[in-house]
C-alpha cells in the first residue's frame, strides 16, 4: 500500500473517531438533560464537551468566548459574522449582521477579505463552523475565530439575536437530539 492510501486512510479513520466520539458524548447528554429536565448546567456542559471534539477534529481553529465577542461588536471594529448552520437555521434567528454561508457549499466571496478585520463564524454548536473556520485558514485568511458553544450557548446566555431584523428568543435545534442542548424556552419546534 502506498504512502498516500496510508495517509488518507488514517485521515479517515481520525474523522470516523471524532464523529462517532461526537455523537457519543450528545446522546449520553441527550439522555441526561432529558431524565433531569433540562437545565442551564446540563446544557453548558454538554456545550462545553462537544468542543474537544471540534478540537481533535480542526486543532487549528482558535476560539472566541461569547464575551469577548460582546465586546468586539460593541467596539469601533466589529468582526464580521459568519453564520454556518443551514438556510433554514438560520431564518428561524441568527446574530444581527451575520452573514449566511453554505456550510457544505460555501461561496468564499462573502467573506471580508479585509486581513486585519476579525471574522467570528458560528453554528449551533461549533462543529460547521469549525469546519469553515479552518478552511478559511487555509485558504490564508487570518483573524478567524469559532464561537465557543455556538449560537445555542449565545441564546442559552439569554443574548440577542434576530429574524428578519427584529428581535428573536429561539434557536432552530438542528433535530430532536442536538435541541436538548437548548435550553426548552430557546428552542424553536422542529419544521
Amino acid at each position: 500500500m502506498s504512502g498516500r492510501r496510508v495517509g488518507r486512510s488514517t485521515a479517515i479513520v481520525a474523522l470516523v473517531s471524532a464523529r462517532f466520539a461526537l455523537v457519543l458524548v450528545v446522546v449520553a447528554l441527550a439522555a441526561c438533560a432529558a431524565a433531569t429536565g433540562g437545565s442551564a448546567q446540563t446544557e453548558g456542559a454538554a456545550l462545553a464537551s462537544v468542543r474537544s471534539a471540534v478540537d481533535t477534529r480542526y486543532s487549528d481553529v482558535r476560539w472566541v468566548s461569547a464575551d469577548t465577542l460582546s465586546s468586539w461588536l460593541a467596539s469601533d471594529a466589529p468582526p464580521q459574522l459568519l453564520d454556518s448552520r443551514a438556510r433554514a437555521e438560520f431564518d428561524v434567528s441568527h446574530l444581527a449582521g451575520a452573514v449566511w454561508i453554505d456550510p457544505d457549499h460555501p461561496d468564499w466571496s462573502v467573506v471580508d477579505p479585509t486581513p486585519a478585520r476579525r471574522v467570528v463564524v458560528y453554528c449551533s454548536v461549533g462543529w460547521r463552523s469549525g469546519s469553515i473556520a479552518q478552511q478559511l485558514g487555509d485558504r490564508g485568511r487570518p483573524n478567524v475565530y469559532n464561537l465557543e458553544q455556538g449560537l445555542f450557548g449565545w441564546a442559552n446566555a439569554g443574548r440577542p439575536m434576530v429574524r428578519g431584523g427584529r428581535p428573536a428568543t429561539r434557536v432552530h435545534p438542528y433535530d430532536a437530539v442536538w435541541g436538548q442542548m437548548l435550553l426548552p424556552e430557546r428552542r424553536a419546534p422542529l419544521p
